[in-house]
């Protein structure tokens, strides 16, 4: 008789995820629409894809975030669902229906998805979520320093390197920055680059600019201490090229330090792991 129950028990939780993983317009969440207001919908996290089935309705993604959508034409019966918007993030996916009404005061204009909506996807392009970075870095950001002699002193500031880690796909590469001067470092750019260690002084033509998946720290200015961890990543590169941080300051003053990061340094980096983030 247990074993009877435990049956159907397991088969009623395998039906339920059946019926759980269909879902017909019917029982999507609705959303509102009218041509004469924008609809804005706010992920948890970042957004990787959304598609809108019909081109009755136009959007955008302005932020990596969020999503604005609105009807294109006023010309519809209220009730008339105008399309299916369809929302993949890093994580989970999200399906709504777009129904139009005449009423403004109807209309929805924002819009945040809630768990409940959420049905949880594994997105393959996606190895580390931008949430899991972020606790990465803040994991690294909160241990010793491992490296001390890679550094560089300009200006009266002394920029060096900290730590590299290698987890998945990505380096974590933390690195700080002592201000000696009493005056303020306002922040114009932080850039990443990979260039030829015989050539970068001299031309810009082997320059590779690189595009940090996740920086800590965005902050505009400070004064005496800074430190960051970002997300590259990885690059295999031969030992003629050198990697290189450069942070460069606002005019008038427009100051610039650079770090460079040889490969055997790269090579170098630790295996994230709880354990090293505790020695010493």
């Amino acid at each position: 008789m247990k074993i009877l129950k435990s049956l159907a028990l397991l088969l009623g939780i395998v039906s339920a995820n059946a019926v759980h993983a269909q879902q017909t317009y019917e029982e999507m969440e609705l959303l509102t629409v009218n041509e004469q207001v924008t609809t804005v919908i706010t992920a948890s996290e970042p957004i990787r894809f959304v598609d809108i089935s019909t081109d009755k309705v136009a959007g955008d993604q302005p932020l990596n975030n969020t999503i604005r959508l609105k009807p294109k034409e006023g010309a519809h019966e209220d009730g008339e669902c105008l399309a299916i918007v369809t929302i993949v993030t890093e994580r989970y996916r999200t399906q709504y229906a777009l129904v139009y009404t005449t009423r403004l005061t109807e209309a929805v204009t924002d819009k945040e998805v809630l768990p409940l909506e959420r049905t949880a996807y594994h997105n393959p392009s996606v190895s580390l979520s931008t949430e899991e970075m972020y606790a990465i870095a803040r994991q690294i950001w909160s241990s010793p320093a491992r490296w001390r002699d890679v550094k560089v002193r300009k200006h009266r500031m002394e920029m060096r390197l900290n730590n590299i880690y290698s987890v998945g796909e990505y380096f974590f590469i933390d690195f700080s920055i002592n201000n000696k001067t009493n005056i303020r470092f306002d922040i114009d750019e932080l850039r990443f680059k990979l260039a030829d260690k015989k050539m970068s002084k001299a031309t810009n033509a082997q320059i590779i600019e690189l595009t940090p998946a996740m920086v800590m720290d965005n902050r505009q200015a400070f004064l005496h201490g800074y430190r960051n961890v970002v997300a590259i990543k990885k690059m295999t590169f031969p030992n003629d090229k050198v990697f290189s941080i450069e942070l460069s300051e606002k005019q008038i003053s427009g100051r610039t330090i650079t770090l460079n990061i040889d490969y055997e340094d790269v090579l170098c980096a630790d295996s994230f792991n709880k354990v090293l983030l505790g020695e010493e």
